[in-house]
């Protein structure tokens, strides 16, 4: 069985906002990746940004760097 970490989840109102932040971290280099909502954050279909390693400061540091929008940041296991 694989070991869950905690992992860091920024979720978007919009797919526009979402695809927003796929854009800017691929120009910045953030790590990371659109996926699917977790179903532990909301039965809702959407995406959201799974962070690669960011600790929840460094997260709200840089959307707040980068104006980006966001719905809400959650640490989740996966």
């Amino acid at each position: 069985m694989r070991e869950k970490n905690l992992t860091v989840i920024i979720t978007f109102v919009s797919t526009t906002q979402a695809m927003a932040m796929e854009s800017r971290g691929k120009k910045t280099g953030f790590e990371g990746r659109i996926i699917p909502v977790p179903r532990e954050i909301s039965a809702s279909c959407g995406l959201a940004w799974k962070c690669g390693g960011q600790n929840q400061d460094t997260v709200e540091k840089y959307l707040s760097e980068e104006d980006l929008e966001y719905e809400g940041i959650y640490q989740i296991l996966m």
